[in-house]
């Protein structure tokens, strides 16, 4: 369960002093918002679930000590909030935070010591893992000072003012506020990821700590003994100490098949020409593949590290792709170095997993998982390897021969050939790590023996999406003019599927309207978006006016039939404004559909699957229509 930091409503600001009873009542009504303030202004340094229990000490101890009222601080008006109370805690969480991230000279106070943190024995907790967008945010503003920090988070989570940010951080004892909040404003505001869950530390994922050494308790001394020399060890070895398992957490399982399933030695290695012989196309198949398939100690530490991610590890997942260890040894799909990072690429007959770690040592390490059952053809057909400099490289399939780039917005240009090494392709742009306008779209090209060629593009993850045009049901391989020229207008659609799990996008083209002022046909497009984990489809019914360069989305929706195999039809409509200044109606429904009628803001109706009506700007109306075997089929939005 999520918890619930809704802030206080905004009001006139208020001086009035607060007693101890009002900040207690504040404390526990805005309890999950203040600890996650304490959260993100502290430092990522000491790891996700030290920083989550020093988040908590903060606000608890946030407080007036005994039943005085405390005096009244600037920063309780700040933020023009009705609850003085919420105010006075806010500035000494602030407060708190700061002083806990700023770095230690000599001995310290006593007022400066740490806070005691809550105790809970045998578990390490920490938020819930997010997306490329949360981990890129928490790498930003951990490269900001504290203050800078605060600034952001004030700024962002708390909606202050500038003006109002400053009060807060003087408060607190900032030196110098305006530098911090000119540093904080170098980051782009995100609120909504301030908000999400993967900065909720009071949504907490657990884990186990070293459940075999505790229950060593009769060997207690011998125990203390061999950690004091595990740590001289650790002391001893360059880059800050690397033990055998790199970034992984603590060992707290002594089962048969999860020691196998760390074992690089008992990692399957398929043949290079198991895939020849073989009637399966899928990641079964694949070789071991890249110059480090035989460095056992990384692939230990990959091993390690999938089985136990440590509290520094970054972790992503496509939605619904569990994350835990494997059940048995992996195969092995790729081990090798990509721009500037060791990688090794392991696939368990669901999920493929990308273990990354820095060329000089696991610091920073990194581990994405994507679910792939039922992956085959096209499906598995290449993997992500990296992306760096807004370039992606992939993994392709042993029965690729050939790869080539095309952008996808410019159907006449030919595609451009990429060397392959290994299987392993030249960088290419990647849509997934532009912002910004939309004025291209790079696609990978694969030409492939058994299958021909298919057209796969990056959205984010670890499989690229499959991308193909065609009635539902029926769908053929993006090649030739014709179809590529479908899908130009409605390529840059696809940014609104960046990691959502997106398995294959395929566009049908299911009408053409000659436009009532006789300018030429508006093409009606619907592209339908499959997800791995089978929930989550998006349909997306789209129109292009004559010589317009992209279309527009007049219709979307989840989780429905429409567009699909399992119902291959289609209704949807839009207002239209001619180059006279008249206001139309255009619906259209796909093949086999028999009349169209238009309730509410605009009554018509038509024989046949397009209807044109006159109608006034702003105007609502509901579609419907008949299949020509009577089925009702209702209007997509």
């Amino acid at each position: 369960m999520q918890s619930q930091d809704v802030a206080p409503r905004h009001a006139p600001a208020t001086a009035a002093p607060v007693g101890a009873e009002q900040a207690e009542a504040a404390l526990v009504e805005h309890y999950p918002r203040l600890v996650r303030l304490a959260y993100l202004v502290l430092p990522p340094g000491p790891g996700r679930s030290r920083r989550v229990l020093t988040a908590h000490a903060l606000a608890q101890r946030a407080l007036p000590r005994g039943r005085k009222r405390p005096a009244v601080l600037p920063a309780q008006a700040a933020g023009r909030t009705d609850d003085p109370g919420y105010a006075y805690l806010r500035g000494r969480v602030v407060r708190a935070a700061l002083e806990a991230a700023r770095p230690r000279t000599g001995l310290p106070r006593l007022s400066q010591l740490p806070p005691p943190l809550p105790l809970v024995w045998g578990l390490r907790l920490f938020p819930r893992s997010g997306g490329a967008d949360a981990l890129a945010l928490d790498q930003r503003l951990s490269a900001l000072s504290a203050p800078a920090r605060a600034a952001y988070v004030l700024r962002g989570l708390e909606q202050l003012s500038d003006r109002d940010v400053r009060e807060v951080l003087e408060a607190a004892g900032v030196d110098d506020p305006g530098g911090a909040l000119a540093s904080a404003k170098s980051v782009p505001a995100e609120p909504g990821l301030l908000a999400s869950p993967e900065f909720d530390p009071c949504a907490l994922q657990a884990r186990p700590t070293d459940l075999a050494r505790r229950r060593q308790h009769a060997r207690a001394a011998l125990a203390a003994a061999a950690a004091l020399a595990v740590c001289g060890v650790l002391v001893a070895l360059p880059g800050g100490g690397w033990g055998p398992d790199g970034a992984a957490a603590p060992v707290y399982a002594e089962n048969p098949a999860a020691e196998a399933a760390l074992d690089p030695g008992r990692l399957t290695r398929v043949s290079p020409t198991a895939w020849q012989t073989s009637a399966r196309t899928d990641f079964s198949v694949w070789p071991a593949r890249g110059p480090l398939t035989g460095d056992t100690a990384l692939l230990r530490r990959a091993l390690a590290v999938w089985a136990r991610p440590g509290g520094t590890v970054r972790i992503s997942a496509t939605p619904g792709t569990a994350t835990g260890g494997p059940a048995g040894p992996p195969q092995l799909l790729y081990a090798g170095e990509v721009d500037t990072a060791r990688v090794v690429l392991l696939y368990d007959g669901l999920r493929v997993a990308r273990y990354a770690e820095p060329r000089d040592g696991t610091r920073g390490a990194a581990l994405d998982f994507a679910r792939v059952d039922g992956a085959t053809g096209a499906g598995a057909s290449a993997l992500v390897l990296g992306r760096a400099d807004g370039n992606v490289r992939y993994l392709t399939a042993p029965w690729v021969r050939k790869a080539a780039q095309r952008d996808l917005t410019k159907p006449q240009a030919p595609a451009r050939a990429l060397a392959m090494t290994d299987g392993v392709t030249a960088p290419l742009a990647s849509p997934a790590l532009r912002a910004g306008a939309c004025t291209s779209w790079t696609v990978l090209q694969l030409t492939a023996g058994p299958s021909g060629t298919q057209v796969v593009g990056d959205l984010g993850e670890l499989v690229p999406a499959h991308l193909t045009t065609g009635r539902p049901g029926a769908p053929g391989e993006l090649t030739g003019a014709a179809r590529l020229r479908t899908w130009a207008p409605f390529a840059c659609s696809l940014a609104a599927e960046r990691s959502a799990g997106i398995r294959s996008v395929n566009a049908w083209a299911y009408a053409e309207q000659p436009l009532p002022d006789g300018s030429g046909d508006g093409a009606w497009v619907c592209t339908r978006a499959e997800t791995w984990r089978g929930d989550g489809t998006a349909a997306l019914a789209q129109f292009r006016t004559p010589g317009g360069a992209t279309g527009a989305v007049v219709a979307k929706a989840t989780d429905v039939p429409a567009c699909g195999p399992r119902d291959p039809h289609v209704l949807a409509g839009v207002l239209w404004k001619s180059a006279g200044g008249h206001w139309y109606l255009l619906a259209a429904g796909g093949p086999g559909t028999a009349s169209v009628a238009a309730t509410g803001g605009v009554t018509a109706s038509a024989r046949g699957p397009l209807l044109v009506a006159g109608a006034t700007r702003g105007a609502q109306a509901e579609l419907a229509g008949t299949l020509a075997d009577g089925e009702r089929i209702a209007g997509l939005h």
